[in-house]
């Protein structure tokens, strides 16, 4: 044998030469170990020759797994059979710790006697984990036999439970600090999730959940062993790559940096992954196998951790009153109830997902399991011709989607629903900047915008209020869905590629409205546009302003445009993005809102230019239009189709003074309601009365007046709650137009409508207090309400009341629900101008005693 001194760094060359001819790197540990293993025993046997019982020399943790990476530490430990005993040997313990340092080994020791070993302590978890894999190495093998096949399994089979909580807690905290996410650019191969720590997170949760009181099962036992999450082949990988990591280090170093992924890359191709030495080839199949390993391991805490406090225990029974006729909830976790549901009914692979973005929990790993396993027959009724945009607006409507879509990435629904999304799976794209695989961006950008309500910064507050201003959120979420999936595809400019590939795969599940498709493509491809002008061009010159105001054509565009760049923007690195580029797209975003007020602010719609005119009969036809039109904003215009102005002009050319007319129909699949009547006080808080005595939702309303004082109020509004949902009966229409034509014309009070409603049937508790806020700098003409409240019939009225009790004039009202909560937004004016400050803060107060005092109670 060589010197001791040189003989380690001998063989790990002969191991390193063999490694790299091969990329094998099981066998490479394995190899090290085995050198590692001769060391130690020969300087155990110098130092302790002639000792007798009582001392063992185990290898534990990775060592004592024998996988011993080329730079890891030799973890060691020196088994007394009484404490005392290991202090009259201090000086050869000293000794053999010398010598196996001089044999270039770094050491990682204990000495410790059985009663250390299985005393539970927090301090001692760590060990008590390590103890899980124990080989003997040298001494008093009797001694050592009797501690592994004794005294340890009689440990953890008493405190299994405590071991198997701590070892959650330790992977929960470990995972947070990884954003709980695999998809890092410049992963870590042993502490990130998916890494190796995770794959021997499932062993031990395996070897402690069967733990007995004669037998601790071997580390990789209860892995499991179906296909779909064998772990052998991601095995192999990891352990090659971070075998490669040690030796371009030259230490225990394990972060997959773009430099060591070009390494890597070049060096391993042909013995590790498919493709031609392409980095992004390397890195999905590095992701894909980090994908398994993470999910095996949260399965494998999922299952072995029990209720631990009476607390969980009260949160599980609660939860367990959320399920339906198709789902249960146990534990905190969603279950089919029929094992084979999905055989029969594959529409309830969308409908599960549905029911998670409702609520927030996680698929449990037998759902997963069952969602799998009906892949085929999955992806044969997504191929059926069916629409599946409802189900698919729905997810993307609900609080918690960013969690439904992650989980229909991980169980490989999202890519049977929508192929396309194959083109990003895993896809790493090298950029400085950003910090996530494409696919992951994608989901985190609808992660920060489902957040963004709790948002507590200032300027991220300002992007909060602003979305409650958007109608159409569903359909933001849908173009983040697919904003970068162009990157996926050859050749150059992404957004297009996109839209393209959005457009094909949309009408393909279902997507039939033009409008729905038109603003989903639109957003898609400028989502960059908004970066690009904020950057490089100057904001203050007023030519930029009114360039990119032509460019988005109105108001609505605008704002989800802004949203869309401010999520994108958020999610590329959510560490590193700065609040002077936040300040920057909000200054663009109100610069480009007052080009859009300033228009509005012209006030007199200029009717000659106004494309609806083409519309018109003839000369006389077209006189009486241009008269109609005079007086109205120019956001009339913009929020209404030219067909639709017609309507309203042919309705308003049969108005007899103090008459009034109501009608309804269908745009873009939801109901909407016009009334047109003479301008009076109280009237649009009195349809709002009408509408809500009818059952009626009231989901948006826009209040508009001309010169002649002809008011025309706009409300779009859902079904009387009784309903299903989409569906309304002509008859409840019917008789809403008549009362809205009664009470316009002054045939009904109010009042009397208002008392006919029945009280709300929910109750007020448990529910976060109202909020009311106002501010004058985002409109140029009107002062802004927000009101944040709970959900009721009347409550637009009652809000409606306040404000024309004040004198006030209601330009636009915002309305929408979420979660049984109203989030309204009122564009208010006094004699044409904004409110001062002191009359804003009066009207607040009295809209948060309306908020808080139920009329109907």
């Amino acid at each position: 044998m060589s010197s001791l001194s040189t003989y380690h760094p001998e063989q790990m060359d002969r191991i390193s030469t063999a490694f790299f001819e091969r990329a094998d790197g099981q066998r490479a540990v394995a190899s090290r170990t085995a050198v590692v293993d001769a060391i130690v025993r020969g300087r155990f046997q110098e130092v302790f020759k002639g000792y007798g019982r009582g001392l063992a020399a185990i290898a534990v943790g990775g060592y004592g797994r024998a996988e011993l990476f080329p730079h890891s530490d030799v973890d060691l430990l020196l088994l007394f059979d009484r404490s005392r005993q290991a202090e009259r040997h201090k000086e050869e313990i000293s000794s053999l710790l010398g010598a196996l340092w001089d044999s270039k080994l770094r050491v990682s020791h204990s000495v410790r006697d059985p009663r250390d070993c299985t005393s539970l302590a927090p301090g001692n978890t760590e060990l008590h984990i390590s103890l899980l894999d124990t080989r003997f190495l040298a001494g008093d093998r009797v001694f050592f036999d009797d501690f592994v096949q004794s005294t340890l399994p009689r440990f953890y089979w008493r405190e299994q439970k405590a071991l198997l909580r701590s070892l959650a807690e330790s992977a929960r905290k470990r995972h947070a600090g990884f954003d709980r996410t695999i998809y890092h650019l410049e992963p870590d191969v042993k502490e990130g999730p998916g890494g190796l720590r995770d794959f021997q997170l499932a062993c031990w949760a395996g070897q402690l959940d069967n733990a007995d009181r004669e037998r601790v099962p071997a580390s990789e036992e209860f892995l499991p062993r179906d296909p779909d999450r064998d772990l052998s082949d991601p095995k192999r990988l990891l352990f090659a790559v971070r075998c490669y990591l040690h030796h371009y280090h030259g230490r225990d170093k394990n972060l997959l940096s773009f430099e060591m992924q070009d390494s890597i890359a070049n060096a391993a191709v042909g013995k590790l992954y498919p493709g031609d030495g392409d980095v992004a080839d390397l890195m999905r199949a590095f992701f894909r196998s980090a994908r398994t390993i993470h999910r095996v391991a949260l399965q494998a805490i999922e299952e072995s951790v029990a209720p631990s406090s009476s607390l969980l225990a009260l949160f599980r029974r609660h939860t367990s009153r959320l399920g339906n006729r198709h789902f249960s909830v146990r534990y905190g976790r969603i279950y089919f109830k029929d094992s084979g549901i999905l055989r029969m009914r594959p529409d309830l692979a969308l409908g599960v997902f549905e029911f998670q973005a409702r609520h927030g929990l996680p698929l449990s790993a037998e759902a997963e399991r069952r969602i799998r396993a009906a892949e085929a027959g999955i992806r044969e009724h997504f191929d059926s011709g069916s629409s599946h945009w409802p189900p698919l607006k729905r997810i993307l409507s609900l609080p918690h989607s960013y969690r439904a879509l992650e989980a229909m990435r991980e169980t490989g629904v999202l890519y049977s629903l929508c192929p396309e999304f194959q083109l990003i799976d895993c896809l790493v794209i090298r950029d400085f900047y950003h910090r996530y695989t494409v696919d992951e961006h994608t989901l985190v950008t609808i992660r920060v915008l489902k957040r963004l309500p709790k948002a507590e910064q200032p300027i991220d507050a300002r992007f909060a209020r602003l979305m409650e201003e958007v109608g159409r959120l569903d359909l933001l979420c849908c173009a983040l869905l697919f904003h970068d999936v162009g990157k996926g595809a050859d050749g150059a400019g992404h957004d297009e590629a996109s839209a393209v590939i959005a457009e094909r795969s949309l009408k393909r599940i279902g997507m039939r409205d033009r409008h729905e498709l038109d603003t989903v493509l639109y957003l898609i491809r400028e989502h960059l546009s908004m970066s690009e002008v904020m950057t490089k061009r100057d904001l203050s010159e007023p030519s930029v302003l009114g360039e990119f105001k032509a460019k988005v054509g109105t108001l609505e565009r605008l704002k989800l445009l802004t949203l869309m760049t401010y999520v994108d923007t958020v999610a590329v690195n959510p560490q590193a993005v700065t609040t002077w580029r936040k300040e920057l797209l909000w200054r663009l975003y109100l610069g480009v809102h007052g080009v859009f007020e300033r228009d509005h602010e012209d006030f007199r719609i200029r009717p000659e230019s106004s494309e609806v005119l083409q519309l018109a009969a003839g000369s006389a036809e077209r006189r009486a239009m241009q008269q109609f039109l005079a007086g109205f904003p120019v956001r009339y215009l913009r929020t209404h189709e030219p067909e639709e102005i017609y309507e309203h002009f042919q309705m308003a050319s049969q108005l007899e003074p103090g008459d009034a007319r109501a009608a309804s129909n269908r745009v873009h699949g939801e109901l909407q309601l016009v009334v047109l009547a003479w301008e009076r006080p109280f009237l649009f808080a009195s349809l709002c009365a009408a509408i809500s005595s009818c059952e009626f939702n009231i989901e948006h309303a826009e209040a508009f007046s001309n010169q002649d004082g002809l008011v025309l109020d706009a409300f779009r509004v859902s079904g009387p709650r009784r309903a299903p949902k989409g569906e309304v009966d002509p008859r409840d229409v019917r008789r809403l137009e008549r009362r809205m034509r009664r009470i316009a014309d002054g045939g009904l009070d109010p009042a009397d409508l208002v008392r006919s409603i029945k009280p709300p049937v929910d109750s007020w508790r448990d529910m976060e207090p109202p909020r009311v806020s106002f501010e004058s700098e985002t409109s140029a003409r009107a002062t802004i309400f927000y009101v944040h409240s709970r959900d009721r019939r009347a409550l637009l009225y009652e809000l409606a009341v306040v404000f024309s009790q004040n004198e006030c004039d209601i330009d636009v009202v915002l309305c929408q629900t979420q979660g049984g909560r109203a989030i309204d937004a009122f564009y208010v004016r006094r004699e044409g101008a904004k409110l001062p400050d002191e009359a804003a803060v009066r009207i607040s107060e009295a809209l948060l005693q309306t908020c808080r005092h139920s009329l109907l109670a």
